[in-house]
């Protein structure tokens, strides 16, 4: 079970290149916007974070300091994840550029970023 939790993990991982990739290499680009790598990175992010959240939480690693969990960091973690994912799911099918837009969800991921090391 463990080995199926670390490869959550790194899917999780995958999502996040994803998502921030999706978002800096449109840095120097006039037509900012969002692209199909952010989209999907959000789902990815989304999906395995639920995943690894109900492996630890319920139990099944087995591991007594996996099986904490930190109820209000990760609900503050999931809101964040939900509004990318909306604001992805509105700007996938708008043309750029979409520089609010575009900002908002890199600042969003930075802020998830910051709050998964630091809290």
């Amino acid at each position: 079970m463990e080995f199926l939790f670390h490869l959550i993990v790194v899917l999780h991982f995958v999502g996040l290149a994803s998502l921030l990739g999706g978002f800096l290499v449109q840095i120097s680009s006039p037509d900012k916007g969002v692209n199909r790598a952010m989209f999907d990175g959000a789902l990815t992010q989304l999906v395995t974070g639920l995943v690894l959240v109900g492996m630890m939480s319920s139990g099944i690693l087995g591991d007594e300091e996996k099986a904490e969990v930190n109820n209000t960091k990760i609900a503050v973690k999931l809101v964040i994840v939900l509004i990318i994912t909306v604001l992805a799911f509105i700007g996938r099918k708008k043309a750029p550029p979409q520089v609010p837009l575009w900002a908002t969800i890199g600042v969003l991921t930075l802020a998830n970023v910051v709050i998964a090391v630091f809290w």
